[in-house]
Formats: C-alpha cells, sequence, structure tokens
C-alpha cells in the first residue's frame, strides 16, 4: 500500500481528502501544518506528498524548500495543492520543484490521476534506472514513442487556462508540445469564416509543426479545451532528438500521417454526410479522442462541436435536442452523456 502524507492546516479539507484517499487504497498520515509536515515526512518518508501552500509555521513553498535539501526526501514526488490559481503562484511552485499543482476546488479524479501518475512515474524511473537511461538517450537510444514521452517529461511544463491560445496560424513554429493533461483543439476558419477543428489532442498526445525549416510557420491555431499542461520543447531541440533517433522519426511521422488521414476522412464525412449522422460522428469523436467511459459526461461546448462537425450551430441544437428525444443522449447544462452509442453509431 502506498503511504501519502497530506499537509493541509484546514482540518475540512484535511479529513475529507484524508478520507477520500484512503477510500482509494492509501496510507495516509497528516499534517495540520507546514513544520509539523518536514517532520513527519522525515519520519515517515512517503511515496508521495500533497501539500497546501497557504499555511502557519512554515508555508509550503517552505516545506519543499527544505524537503529539497535531504536526500532522504528529496525525490519524493510533490503535488501542491491550493487555492492560489494566479500563474505566477504556479510557475513558482513549478520551478521549485513540484511535480504537480492543483488548484482548490478540485475534482476527486484530478487528484487521483494526479497521484497515480506520479507514482507511476516513479515506478518507470526506478525500473529503467533513470540515470542511465536518460545519458542512453542522449546518445540515441530511444526505441518507441514511449521512451519519447519519458524524455519530453524532463522538459519544462506549461499551463494554459480553458480558452488560451497556444499558437496562432501564420506564426513562426519554435515549439513541438506533448499534452501531460488536458484537450486542445487544432482549428482554422473556412472560405465562409466558420471554424472548422481539424484535430483533437488529449493525454500523451505529439502535436505542432515538425517540419525542420526554421521559417516554417503553423498552419492552424491551437486553443485548450479545458485547463491543459504540456510540456514544451523548442523547435530546435527537438529535431537533436530526432536527428539522434532515426527510429523514432519513423513512428512519429507515421503518427501525424494517421492523423491526417483521420482528417480527410472528417472532411469527407462533413461534405457528403447527413446531419444527423455528422453530428452522431462527432459525439463520438469526441468521447473516443478525450478518451471518456461511454456512460460518463463529454463537457464541450455547442460551438466546438459544431465546428468539427461542419454545421451551423442551430441544426447541430436542433440535431441534439432530437437525439435527446430518443434517448440516445442525456444533456445537462454544458454536459453531454451518451445513452446509446451503439445506436449513434449506426445512424445513416
Amino acid at each position: 500500500m502506498k503511504k501519502v502524507l497530506l499537509i493541509e492546516d484546514d482540518v475540512t479539507v484535511r479529513e475529507n481528502t484524508a478520507e477520500l484517499l484512503e477510500l482509494s487504497g492509501y496510507d495516509v498520515v497528516t499534517a495540520s501544518n507546514g513544520k509539523n509536515g518536514i517532520e513527519k515526512a522525515k519520519q515517515n518518508l512517503p511515496d508521495i506528498i500533497v501539500c497546501d501552500i497557504m499555511m502557519p509555521e512554515t508555508d509550503g513553498y517552505g516545506v519543499l524548500q527544505e524537503l529539497s535539501k535531504d536526500p532522504k526526501t528529496i525525490n519524493i514526488p510533490f503535488i501542491f495543492l491550493s487555492a492560489k490559481t494566479e500563474h505566477k503562484d504556479i510557475r513558482k511552485g513549478m520551478d521549485l520543484g513540484a511535480d504537480d499543482y492543483l488548484t482548490k476546488p478540485f475534482e476527486e479524479e484530478d487528484l487521483l490521476s494526479a497521484i497515480e501518475s506520479r507514482l507511476a512515474k516513479v515506478e518507470i524511473l526506478k525500473s529503467h534506472q533513470k540515470k542511465n537511461e536518460v545519458s542512453e538517450v542522449k546518445e540515441g537510444g530511444l526505441k518507441n514513442l514511449e521512451d519519447l514521452r519519458e524524455l519530453f517529461s524532463d522538459y519544462p511544463l506549461e499551463e494554459f487556462k480553458k480558452g488560451d491560445t497556444i499558437y496562432e496560424k501564420g506564426k513562426k513554429s519554435n515549439f513541438f508540445y506533448l499534452v501531460k493533461r488536458g484537450v486542445v483543439k487544432a482549428h482554422r476558419m473556412d472560405n465562409q469564416g466558420k471554424e472548422l477543428i481539424t484535430e483533437l489532442y488529449k493525454d500523451d498526445d505529439f502535436f505542432g509543426n515538425h517540419a525542420n525549416d526554421s521559417q516554417s510557420a503553423y498552419e492552424d491555431y491551437a486553443t485548450a479545451m479545458e485547463d491543459t499542461h504540456l510540456h514544451v520543447v523548442s523547435r530546435e531541440e527537438f529535431h537533436k532528438i530526432l536527428g539522434r533517433n532515426p527510429r523514432i522519426t519513423l513512428q512519429l511521422v507515421e503518427v501525424l500521417n494517421n492523423n491526417l488521414s483521420e482528417l480527410k476522412k472528417q472532411l469527407m464525412d462533413m461534405a457528403y454526410g447527413s446531419v444527423r449522422k455528422k453530428t452522431a460522428n462527432t459525439i463520438l469523436l469526441f468521447a473516443e479522442r478525450i478518451k471518456k467511459h461511454p456512460l460518463k459526461s463529454i463537457r464541450i461546448s455547442r460551438a466546438d462541436l459544431a465546428g468539427v462537425a461542419g454545421m451551423a450551430p442551430e441544426s447541430l441544437i436542433r440535431t441534439l435536442s432530437e437525439f435527446k428525444k430518443e434517448g440516445l443522449i442525456e444533456i445537462e447544462g454544458r454536459n453531454i452523456k451518451l445513452v446509446d452509442s451503439e445506436a449513434l453509431k449506426n445512424i445513416s
């Protein structure tokens, strides 16, 4: 059983979060302030630490700095949990060496996912002996795209809020990206000024302009559809990695070509499919790309659905209402839940 140290001065938040973690199968140790948290971290050597920032005695930043000085605690994964939402506060936490940063109020699923991913990474690094692996990677030791994703995780992590622009069409392509968490849409405008979503990128997807031409520009806009974390690698560094690892280059090109094939099929469906079929296919596309369980809700704006389907928002809304009446979907606000995905697939 993995041990979690929870450092939180708010009694209600501490007790509720501890209960959530215990019900999820973790052994939980709690501390009510930063000073006590440092002591318990050194006494218990937990597998991961979840820590508030604004606390008496010693704040969360001080806790991380103190534990970073001790060889026994320096490598323990550290997640900030805070009401501080400004970018500068998040950046400060990440610059100090935090592995993740969740803002209050948080979704239970987000906290559990953050803990699981950090623990999984520790296990992977232990099994592969990170220092030797990184050295081998620099000499051209990448074997597959999973190795490339692992390498990307060592590069800076940038946070984009929902609606933030990641890059713009026509601007010089200086970076390549890996989605750590979130969803990004690539989009452009057609001749009638209607937005067309050309691709969706989810967790562990690569995206960006990979051309070697230093003057090349992005061909689409990229926008965060929800709060999103991206690992960012400069174009120059990215091409050095590919130059040392030709096998990875071929695999990455194949993935990007598959994305183009999906785009071609999407455009064909938009041109010739019925309104009902296009709407059904678009809902299924979002569910598949965001990797949601068929019975879970998809939180997506009607404008984005219409952009992917290539139809007027009015037509899409009317069709969604029909699907709801037929019992194929449920609609609550901006959330769409798939009730009968098989029936949606069979719409012609």
